[in-house]
């Protein structure tokens, strides 16, 4: 019988070494970026009570949650009369009492509460970690995938969507990434909707518009319909959300619009305050407010924020935004909070697409060292734990293998450099380092080789 070949969940994925040393010069970009901000490191267990979980996403957000089974005879607990009707929502909520986060943000939420005593406010914190989604896998969008947040609780100040707009420009300029930063602040989009009669729609109309980049007008009209939003009020959105212009311009349109509504002019008056800010810091990013971004989350309340690559066909590779009150639901009522997440996978995707990520070689072992006979290995030992200790990544072949074998190793590892310490160099005290790209070679006294200029920069 022959054997079945192991695979993977769709939806996830392997990385190789190679694509590791990749994904790791992105993490450790943005967690730099991080720290320099003064954010803390935090970490959440993967799983979480679905208590914690459910209603934070919106309705189509609950269904996309993985559910963990109960352990034991979870089917015990389940009542005859929910087991006969074949109901598979009626029995979830018996059988699986934990899920696997959805998002960093609410695990976030909870820990704030769960520790608020032990807890210095303002407090901001990072944390990278994975998250996982029952969505249907596509070209950039996984099943599981990892997510670089960086948030603030306790303050209302603007000073800190400020400051992660700059964190944005930061990163994605040292990744080499050209995006644009699309803004806009859900009080908008409710004085949107009082303007056209609709607050009672208010979560109906920002799901659908959240869609419209990928569906197109006609397809979000078509949804808000069925919501039950008139034809009447559809055709007053339209010229709304495909205003054009400058930000000013479309500041200075969509304040007359708004006129009549307190808590969306108070939006206006946020979204102007930012956009001074980043004028006065002298901030280069492409920035534009776009009415149409909505960020279907149901916990966002003041400025949302959403990154695109400009030069790479993708889905939004960072977004964000304010939430006033998500630990209220924790018990912790009137707690403001800002923060943003990078989508790592995303960001790898673009990097790889567009050719951005630094030659393997920068990022790994430097140099490997030959392995001639005994005595050679020794003294290649020595000089490795000298490179080890100020930094230098290398590595010794563990045999005393033919010396093609060796070199055909270092070329298919991409090492840069050969370190060769054979019969002539230890009798003179010397080391041979050969440059694999253009096959010189260099000898120097042993003593030498810590001050050699390995490429690491």
């Amino acid at each position: 019988m022959a054997v079945q070949k192991p695979s993977i969940p769709s939806g996830t994925r392997d990385f190789g070494p190679e694509q590791m040393i990749k994904r790791n010069y992105i993490f450790d970009t943005i967690r730099d970026e991080f720290k320099t901000y003064g954010y803390l490191p935090l970490e959440t267990p993967s799983m979480e009570k679905l208590s914690t979980l459910l209603g934070k996403y919106g309705e189509e957000g609950d269904k996309l949650l993985f559910r963990i089974l109960n352990s034991g005879d979870f089917l015990s607990k389940v009542p005859e009369e929910k087991l006969t009707v074949r109901d598979s929502a009626a029995v979830s909520p018996v059988i699986c009492e934990r899920g696997l986060r959805y998002d960093l943000t609410v695990p976030f939420a909870r820990y704030v509460v769960q520790h608020r005593n032990d807890i210095v406010f303002p407090f901001k914190r990072y944390q990278i970690q994975p998250v996982w989604r029952a969505d249907r896998p596509q070209k950039g969008r996984y099943r599981e995938f990892y997510q670089c947040d960086v948030d603030v609780v306790g303050s209302r100040s603007l000073i800190y969507e400020v400051e992660l707009i700059q964190i944005v420009e930061s990163v994605f300029t040292k990744l080499g990434i050209n995006v644009t930063l699309k803004v806009n602040n859900r009080k908008i989009l409710y004085g949107i909707s009082e303007a056209i009669g609709h607050t009672d729609k208010m979560m109906d109309i920002t799901v659908a518009i959240d869609k419209l980049e990928k569906v197109g007008f006609d397809n979000v009209a078509q949804e808000l319909s069925v919501k039950g939003i008139d034809d009447n009020a559809i055709e007053k959105l339209k010229p709304i959300l495909e205003l054009d212009g400058d930000n000013r311009s479309k500041i200075e349109t969509i304040t007359r619009v708004l006129s009549v509504s307190e808590i969306g002019m108070k939006g206006i008056g946020e979204i102007s305050a930012i956009l001074d800010y980043t004028d006065v810091l002298g901030i280069n990013l492409d920035i534009e407010l776009d009415l149409s971004l909505a960020r279907g989350l149901n916990y966002y309340t003041g400025a949302i924020f959403e990154v695109k690559a400009k030069d790479y066909a993708i889905g939004s590779i960072c977004g964000g935004g304010r939430y006033d009150d998500l630990t209220g639901i924790f018990g912790m009522p009137d707690t403001s909070g800002v923060g943003i997440s990078f989508g790592a996978d995303r960001i790898y995707d673009v990097m790889e697409g567009l050719g951005l990520f630094p030659d393997a070689s920068k990022l790994s072992t430097k140099i490997l060292f030959l392995n001639f006979d005994a005595v050679s290995e020794k003294e290649s030992l020595k000089v490795l734990r000298r490179l080890r200790n100020i930094g230098i990544p290398s590595e010794i072949y563990p045999e005393n293998a033919k010396l093609k074998k060796q070199m055909e190793y270092a070329n298919r590892r991409k090492i840069p450099f050969v370190g060769m310490i054979g019969e002539e160099e230890l009798k003179s005290g010397t080391v041979t380092v050969k440059n694999m790209a253009d096959g010189s070679q260099q000898k120097m006294d042993l003593n030498e080789i810590d001050n050699f200029d390995f490429g690491q920069n």
